[in-house]
């Protein structure tokens, strides 16, 4: 079809290179792809090109400016958003497929839900799934707004549809991986929160975790995946905690 939409889709990335050739073969229905690299030292940058990718660099300063810059870059208003330890399915390629041969007509952007695998299975139940996840869209409507730069989300002006198929996000490399983004991300957020005049309570070290376990362990039946349910479980409460306590400290520094 000559006159369909173009996509483009967009990648940031830090060294990944052991990860982002099987990210971009997965976006081969894809008309460009653009990788936005932040100092890779492991070869990514020339991973990229090698898969035909035009790779393009900047320093970080934070993951929503960082696909904000991605997404402007991009030739095609259409764009398909990605982290460089996510796949797109041939299931959920299908379901793009399809609303792009029929010119996206009626929707400013597309969800889908994303699969986290963990230590050797996917998680189907629990926090981790479906996690469902804005990524498609018209720039030309919305795009990666606001000001926090962690846990950041796409919006648009218009009608979100959602699409079939799972988005698979390969996240953690091992447990010391998952604690270090983790901790990375309880200082971004607890920052974040502060710099917006939230803060921490006795309470938030203690009620704050066990409701995230409780929710995702319990109510959202993570015990379904079994003890990688509960480990994951385990994990976003011990997140939850560090957040809060990285809030307080900041909320009584000399």
């Amino acid at each position: 079809m000559p006159d369909r939409p173009r996509i483009s889709a967009c990648i940031i990335a830090l060294n990944e290179a052991d990860r982002i050739d099987a990210c971009i073969e997965s976006l081969a229905f894809c008309d460009e792809i653009v990788v936005v690299d932040s100092g890779s030292t492991d070869g990514t940058r020339e991973v990229a090109a090698a898969r035909g990718a035009r790779v393009l660099e900047r320093g970080f300063d934070g993951y929503r400016a960082q696909k904000d810059f991605a997404v402007a870059q991009a030739r095609h208003d259409w764009v398909l958003c990605l982290d460089a330890d996510e796949r797109v399915t041939a299931a959920l390629r299908a379901s793009i497929e399809a609303v792009r041969d029929g010119g996206f007509a009626g929707a400013a952007g597309y969800r889908f839900a994303r699969c986290t695998e963990y230590f050797g299975a996917f998680l189907r139940r629990g926090n981790a799934y479906p996690d469902r996840v804005l990524r498609l869209f018209d720039r030309r409507h919305g795009g990666w707004r606001g000001a926090r730069e962690i846990h950041e989300h796409a919006s648009v002006d218009g009608a979100v549809r959602t699409l079939a198929g799972d988005l698979e996000h390969r996240a953690y490399r091992s447990l010391d991986d998952q604690l270090a983004r983790y901790r990375r991300y309880a200082t971004m957020m607890a920052a974040d929160m502060h710099a917006r005049g939230r803060h921490a309570h006795l309470h938030n070290l203690v009620m704050n975790p066990f409701w995230r376990f409780l929710r995702g362990y319990v109510l959202r039946a993570g015990f379904l995946d079994g003890w990688r349910g509960f480990l994951f479980a385990c994990m976003e409460a011990d997140y939850v905690r560090e957040k809060f306590a990285r809030l307080w400290l900041l909320d009584h520094r000399p």
